[in-house]
């Protein structure tokens, strides 16, 4: 009896000892006890985790909607309300929308793993939900450049929180399609709420209907992402065990620029916003300069978004087909072309085919930045990687704001698109060269 009290005593005393170190374990390494014991239970794909894939291009779209509502409508508020008429006045709410959106997003790389990607979401959409009636009810400009630090905050947690959880979801086989998925949603949306905000503010003025919209959005957003969505901890220890990539020395300075494939990745990135960032601002400023109603420039401002967001369907499956390199080179070059000849355009037809060929450039390089990220980073530092990624890719938005809009104030609107196209070219050559 006293032996098999001792053993008894021992199996507990070696219990508590093993609990302890868990715990211990489980400190130091900011992971629950339960993770690694669920983490046996998930599997990895589309085809396995379709519902919350789903329900997270769902919310995506909400993410998206929130960035169109402002893409036709205000630089006219500018100048209307608030009687702003210089480029770079108008364009600063860009500006500050990209940095807050860029420095967002390296945080939530960084936050990902100790707050969870769910929490991320929910706080992102309490963030944005003053957003549209901060944008209602402006007395000034300040609250138009207030509403978009909030809405780059915003954009950062939940659209960063939407990729790194779809990516973890579907493991290494689909990511482009992931991706793909992913970003028509967003973009899809951004267009179709540039063209309806476009239309009814012709029909009932620049405000407040127009921003309804952005009500519905957050709203939906917060609820959906707060009750029905799961964190990804669990997939993403699960293809830790699994992957071969090696791990980063230093995850901002080699996904910067020092990696040659995500360097490379990187500074496309960039230039892609900074892009967009200028056709963002400009574009609409351009339209109406050349006698285009608001109906008229409602409609060629949402095309470019709106074949951005279709054509990643098929993009994003060919990211997970053919050479990521030739993919990023050859959409940099469409994209650089494209603004070239969009800044000598004078019709309908001219302007509107360019948003197509731009649409098509950009929807070929934005889901594969993301699948290469994925690509070339070990599981455990992906969502860091592609935080770093996301800094320097949306400071392309105030970049291209702050640029485009000193030239077009300096030499006028047409300068300043030819300067961005070739930039753009440029970007194109850097892959062609650098990466492997």
């Amino acid at each position: 009896m006293t032996s098999s009290h001792g053993m008894n005593r021992n199996i507990r005393q070696i219990y508590f000892e093993n609990l302890q170190f868990l715990r211990l374990f489980r400190a130091v390494n900011g992971f629950k006890l339960a993770s690694y014991s669920g983490s046996m239970n998930v599997k990895l794909g589309l085809k396995e985790n379709w519902r919350q894939f789903t329900l997270l291009v769902i919310i995506n779209t909400f993410v998206g909607g929130m960035v169109g509502l402002e893409r036709t409508i205000l630089p006219q508020i500018a100048e209307s309300d608030f009687g702003i008429e210089a480029n770079t006045a108008i364009l600063s709410f860009i500006v500050v929308f990209g940095i807050s959106k860029a420095i967002t997003n390296y945080y939530m790389g960084v936050l990902a793993d100790k707050v969870g990607r769910k929490n991320l979401l929910t706080i992102g959409w309490l963030i944005g939900l003053p957003v549209p009636f901060m944008l209602i009810y402006a007395p000034g400009w300040n609250w138009v450049v207030a509403a978009n630090i909030l809405l780059g905050i915003n954009q950062g947690l939940t659209w960063s929180s939407t990729v790194v959880m779809k990516i973890d979801l579907v493991g290494e086989k689909n990511r482009g399609l992931a991706m793909g998925l992913n970003e028509s949603a967003g973009y899809l949306a951004v267009g179709v709420v540039a063209f309806f905000t476009g239309l009814i503010a012709s029909e009932y003025g620049l405000r407040p209907y127009p921003f309804y919209l952005g009500i519905a959005f957050v709203i939906a957003g917060l609820l959906g992402s707060w009750l029905l969505v799961k964190d990804t901890v669990h997939h993403v220890t699960a293809e830790t065990r699994t992957s071969r990539v090696k791990l980063l020395h230093h995850v901002f300075r080699e996904t910067s620029w020092t990696d040659k494939n995500l360097g490379s990745i990187t500074q496309a990135g960039l230039v892609n916003n900074l892009n967009d960032g200028m056709i963002w601002g400009l574009l609409p400023i351009l339209l109406v300069s050349k006698g285009f109603t608001l109906a008229e420039t409602g409609k060629l401002v949402a095309i470019y978004p709106i074949i951005w967001g279709i054509a990643q369907l098929v993009t994003g499956k060919m990211a997970d087909h053919f050479r990521k390199k030739s993919m990023l080179f050859w959409g940099m070059l469409l994209q650089g072309l494209a603004i070239i000849v969009l800044a000598q355009s004078a019709t309908f037809f001219q302007f509107a085919a360019m948003g197509v060929l731009l649409g098509i450039g950009t929807a070929v390089v934005y889901p594969t930045f993301m699948a290469a990220i994925a690509d070339f980073t070990h599981p455990q530092q992906r969502a860091r990687s592609i935080g770093v990624f996301r800094l320097w890719r949306d400071l392309g938005y105030a970049i291209g704001a702050v640029i485009s809009g000193i030239v077009a104030d300096l030499f006028g609107i047409v300068y300043s698109i030819l300067m961005i196209g070739v930039i753009t070219l440029i970007s194109s050559l850097i892959i062609k060269v650098r990466m492997d």
